[in-house]
């Protein structure tokens, strides 16, 4: 569970909620909020079925994920062909989802706000920083998932107290300003007046925000959830449904009402434009309630950035795997490109980021989401097989 939230509580909901609401008004939130609630299932049934059809190596290594769950499953219930094609075109989009979204925006955010907080504004600081951020991923990297847990299971809890607590303390700071924060959330949701795209492109936003967010029925946190120990691949499904709640209905709830009631007088952002750095326009938010907030918001900008990358390299190097076989060629090709980009993500502005990560989150749901249809039975059966065995300990 730390190591799949590690790769869904990050840059997310801190970046993703200002991009959100400066393009789509306080009503994104809303509609933030509802592919939250929804995202809880897919990544039931996603986690579930990446247990269910994970493949254990000699050595005890697990590969698990939507292209071996696309895969062996589809081929169980005759659809074998299209099982394969599926899996392949996932595993393509996921390498390409682990070095956009997963890294080159993780990277890009922290370098904006670090450089923002020292006021840097020299064009190769972005290069510098992320070089620096590139060794000290490598040197975690090289460990496997084993030390990607061990490193995750240390920072996840540390992050999200430390930036779930500024929030509260903001929000307890204005709490009279809350009921008309939730107000602008549900008035705009349904008449988004001036807002680009009207209701459908606020409704867009919201949703396509919510999931680069919480990655629900993109697959890729049901690759880090196939490596656990567990006789039942419900289970597992189960605790998996708790990262969109925390991730989307709590955290970037949090995040979402900071920003519109310290945006009262329109300092932070103008509705219905493109907010150009979404961490810098949070990171305004916090500190016009405490001044000193920006200087930690990038420790858990980095933080953040840091654990993200971690997880997305495993699900990346997941995919590549099982693209150019399980070899140590691919493994170390694959972390080197990994680290490469890095350093690009971070040199690089936010536009074109942000426009490839969506792409390729996108491009990553569309076979697992039509595998995921197809295989709901076979999840209710795990599901009922888990319910029977709670009920025969009673």
């Amino acid at each position: 569970l730390t190591a799949a939230l590690s790769g869904t509580v990050g840059l997310g909901n801190i970046a993703g909620v200002a991009v959100a609401i400066s393009l789509g008004g306080p009503g994104a939130t809303f509609w933030m909020i509802i592919a939250g609630l929804l995202g809880m299932s897919s990544k039931f049934v996603e986690c579930t079925l990446g247990v269910k059809y994970r493949d254990v190596g000699e050595d005890g290594t697990v590969y698990g994920g939507p292209m071996y769950y696309l895969s062996k499953g589809l081929k169980e219930m005759k659809a074998g062909t299209l099982g394969k094609i599926l899996a392949g075109i996932f595993a393509v989009m996921c390498v390409g989802g682990s070095l956009g979204g997963g890294n080159m925006f993780q990277a890009n955010q922290a370098a904006a706000q670090f450089n923002s907080m020292l006021g840097i504004t020299h064009p190769s600081a972005g290069a510098i920083f992320g070089l620096i951020l590139a060794v000290l991923v490598a040197l975690v990297i090289i460990g496997g998932i084993k030390r990607i847990g061990s490193v995750t299971e240390k920072v996840v809890p540390f992050m999200v107290v430390l930036y779930v607590l500024a929030a509260i303390i903001v929000l307890i700071m204005h709490a009279g300003d809350i009921p008309g924060a939730f107000g602008q959330i549900f008035s705009g949701a349904f008449s988004p007046e001036g807002m680009k795209g009207g209701l459908v492109g606020v409704l867009i936003v919201g949703f396509q925000r919510a999931a680069f967010s919480n990655e629900a029925g993109v697959g890729s946190a049901a690759i880090a959830h196939s490596a656990v120990k567990t006789n039942f691949a419900a289970s597992e499904g189960l605790v998996a449904l708790l990262e969109p709640f925390i991730d989307t209905v709590i955290v970037c709830t949090m995040t979402a009402l900071v920003i519109i009631i310290t945006n009262g007088d329109g300092s932070i952002m103008e509705y219905g434009v493109k907010s150009p750095d979404g961490v810098v326009a949070t990171s305004a938010a916090f500190g016009s309630v405490l001044s000193f907030f920006p200087y930690i918001l990038t420790i858990a900008v980095v933080l953040f950035a840091f654990s993200t990358m971690l997880s997305w390299s495993y699900y990346g190097l997941q995919s590549w795997m099982f693209l150019f076989g399980k070899n140590k060629a691919a493994d170390i090709s694959y972390k080197i490109m990994f680290c490469l980009f890095i350093i690009v993500g971070a040199a690089i502005s936010l536009g074109p980021v942000i426009d490839f990560s969506d792409a390729m989150i996108f491009a990553m749901a569309i076979p697992n989401i039509i595998g995921c249809f197809i295989l709901f039975p076979k999840v209710r059966e795990e599901l009922n097989k888990y319910l029977a065995a709670i009920r025969a300990n009673k």
